[in-house]
């Protein structure tokens, strides 16, 4: 007897969840820690104050007359905005017809646009340029504002103003706990109060393989009798510094030779009013949709002493 099978019939509908899986990861931490902010012009600017030194000699004789000095000026920082632009054209047939995972294309190719733009953002952060006024306009980037840095011999901190990039030309070393409490140390000085660790998910596993008595371990306590399975634990996600706790926090679009300590009350984004991820329909010139993802955005580290890297490491 000859069996009808599925190979000989003619209909059978395909299989296909009404899911899209998104596998490429969107996490983003310095942009997501950071505060936003609206700003007004290309150019944006901020003010910070240094206090005079401490003194131990403020005695004054009785009925001396007041010996008066000028305040300490404000320091005037600013940072250019840089553009960010995904642009996308979407025929007007594939808008409409009917699909798995989402209903209008046009949409959804908004939402991946708007994402794969703010991990753009997050991984230019990690590159040592200094800001730029010249088209394409630059923001300066972290490195051109961090000021406290442990490096090794022929690297160099820039002046702190977003207007030169780091000098990075030592001989990589490997990650030590030192290197960390060094640069904690010195923006811990300077009034910072860094609480994020910021590394690539290489120098979590090699920052994770160091140990200290500062290090919080993980314990796990079990009972007689119970069913749980024992668990090794090999990962550290927090730092305790003779200055502050430095909550560890892997970014996977850090560089593998530099790790951060950012005081996150000090970072912020700044964007152009309506110029953060907005949708800029494009007038049609044939039969499909066009817009462009667009953000104006600048990077401001409104105390930047208060951050600190340590650079020039061999993590591989």
């Amino acid at each position: 007897m000859a069996t009808y099978l599925t190979s000989n019939a003619v209909g059978e509908r395909e299989s296909l969840e009404d899911v899209i899986y998104r596998i490429d990861p969107d996490e983003t931490p310095i942009f997501s820690n950071s505060k936003k902010i609206t700003t007004k012009a290309v150019f944006h600017e901020w003010q910070t104050q240094n206090l005079t030194a401490a003194s131990d000699a403020n005695s004054a004789s009785e009925g001396s007359d007041y010996s008066f000095v000028n305040p300490t000026a404000t320091v005037r920082h600013g940072n250019y905005h840089q553009i960010a632009v995904q642009a996308v054209a979407v025929s007007n047939t594939l808008d409409v017809v009917d699909k798995a995972g989402r209903d209008r294309e046009e949409k959804y190719q908004q939402v991946n646009k708007a994402i794969e733009q703010r991990r753009d953002i997050e991984k230019s952060l990690f590159k040592n340029e200094a800001r730029s006024s010249s088209e394409p306009r630059k923001m300066g980037k972290l490195l051109s504002w961090i000021t406290n840095i442990d490096a090794a011999s022929g690297s160099s901190a820039s002046a702190g103003t977003g207007a030169d990039a780091a000098t990075l030309s030592g001989t990589d070393r490997a990650l030590t706990l030192a290197q960390i409490d060094n640069a904690m140390e010195a923006a811990y000085t300077d009034g910072g109060q860094p609480d994020m660790l910021v590394v690539s998910p290489k120098n979590k596993v090699a920052f994770s393989d160091l140990s200290s008595g500062s290090v919080v371990t993980n314990q796990l306590h079990m009972t007689a009798g119970s069913p749980q399975e024992a668990v090794i634990v090999g990962s550290v996600a927090m730092y305790l510094t003779d200055f502050g706790q430095l909550n560890v926090v892997i970014d996977r679009y850090a560089s593998n030779s530099e790790l951060y300590l950012i005081d996150s009350d000090y970072m912020a984004i700044g964007h152009l009013p309506g110029r953060m991820f907005s949708v800029d329909e494009v007038a049609p010139t044939g039969d499909a949709k066009k817009f462009a993802i667009v953000s104006e955005v600048t990077l401001v580290p409104h105390a930047p002493q208060s951050h600190a890297a340590v650079v020039d490491l061999s993590t591989s």
